[in-house]
């Protein structure tokens, strides 16, 4: 009996031992994906992002694409209004994309490297390694970490990132508030690192066109990998623009100071009258922008303490349809809101800004702006003394509000 008893805690112990085999803890993992991300050259995701910041959860397709050594191309989609912004990234800057309403921003910038997000893979993989403080859960088929969050506003505080065990690819992000409160959730349906794309993925101009032509599915033809788009008789060619300024799709030379290609006087767009037409190609076929027709007040469901609305007045000037809304109190700000047409204006130094449901951009020193377009209205928060942090929480209490 005793024997028994003897070899029983032997088939126990070897049983352990066997299960255990193969286990990794934090240290191990992180030492894999320092290892994953240095030899990385490409990825592609594509999945569903949810904003909990209004009544209403508000979800958006998140479609990503990153090419060594700098080309990115995200595409947002407002699952609702199907309304889709692209951020693309190439030789010649950095652009923010609204095909739909032939709007195309460029400033020079060194993004992502200085803000990433939450649904770039190097973002989450820096957070994990960069928390010393980090926690760790070996799931049944994912490591899970949970991270302090290092994104542009303190209302984000902590994120808990799930990566498949059998190749670290992203399934899940979470990111909390304070109170430990979800506020962003990123589900991944797809995640492919070594993607292959088309030599024009990431060129502004392909990007402006193929919304139109393709029914919103910018960058490659509809149903088919990236990398088979491409009119190159050898095809399948990885993403690579070589163009210099003042070649296809750059519309002039850009200046480095403003962000504004030289020879255009148009606020930072591109519109149809790109560099692709002065070359003699066909002038692409482009939405036509909507008019100036009423969309009411919109007013932000968030105001910092101490802050109440002044006055609102809305603005009829030759035909155009824009307002103003100005709040006192601990700080003082404008918000300016109009339906944008194809105007001379002159775009000052900029840098991106993560609004979640988009882009926006900063400008100005003293006097700060923040500029952001939605459902074909343009917004701008003008302040001397609001933070940066208060006014990408105005902005993003805005993204779902109708005018009033």
């Amino acid at each position: 009996m005793r024997r028994i008893s003897w070899m029983l805690a032997m088939v126990l112990v070897l049983s352990a031992l066997l299960a255990a085999c193969g286990k990794k803890d934090a240290a191990a993992v992180v030492k894999d994906l320092n290892e994953v991300v240095g030899e990385m050259e490409s990825y592609q995701g594509a999945g569903v992002m949810t904003l909990h910041t209004g009544e209403t959860p508000q979800q958006y397709k998140v479609e990503v694409w990153h090419q060594k050594p700098s080309y990115y191309r995200i595409a947002l989609t407002n699952a609702k209004k199907d309304v889709t912004q692209i951020v693309l990234r190439n030789d010649e800057g950095v652009f923010v994309l609204t095909p739909s309403q032939n709007k195309s921003f460029r400033f020079q910038s060194d993004w992502p490297d200085n803000q990433g997000q939450v649904y770039l893979y190097e973002t989450l993989i820096r957070s994990i390694t960069g928390d010393t403080t980090r926690q760790f859960a070996d799931e049944k088929e994912s490591y899970v970490f949970d991270v302090a969050a290092n994104y542009n506003t303190h209302a984000l505080v902590r994120q808990k990132i799930w990566l498949n065990k059998s190749d670290y690819a992203p399934k899940q992000v979470e990111v909390s508030d304070s109170n430990a409160n979800v506020v962003v959730d990123v589900k991944f349906d797809s995640f492919k690192f070594g993607a292959e794309f088309g030599k024009d993925a990431f060129d502004m101009q392909r990007n402006m066109t193929a919304a139109t032509e393709e029914g919103n599915k910018t960058g490659t033809d509809a149903d088919a990998a990236p990398a088979e788009k491409t009119d190159d008789a050898a095809g399948q060619q990885p993403a690579n623009p070589q163009a210099t300024p003042g070649s296809e799709g750059t519309g002039g030379a850009v200046d480095g100071q403003t962000g504004v290609s030289e020879g255009t006087d148009q606020q930072g767009t591109q519109g149809t009258e790109g560099s692709a037409s002065e070359q003699g190609n066909e002038k692409p076929t482009l939405a036509e922008p909507k008019e100036s027709d009423s969309f009411g007040v919109i007013q932000p469901t968030y105001a910092p303490e101490g802050v109440k609305l002044k006055d609102d007045q809305i603005l009829e000037e030759a035909g155009d349809y824009s307002v103003l809304l100005r709040y006192e109190g601990t700080y003082n700000y404008t918000i300016f809101e109009a339906r944008p047409q194809d105007r001379a204006v002159s775009l000052a130094p900029s840098r991106l800004v993560d609004l979640g449901f988009t882009a926006g951009m900063i400008s100005g020193d003293a006097l700060q702006t923040l500029t952001w377009t939605f459902d074909g209205v343009e917004y701008r928060i003008t302040s001397a003394d609001l933070p940066e942090n208060e006014m990408v929480r105005i902005a993003t209490s805005m993204h779902e509000e109708s005018g009033k």
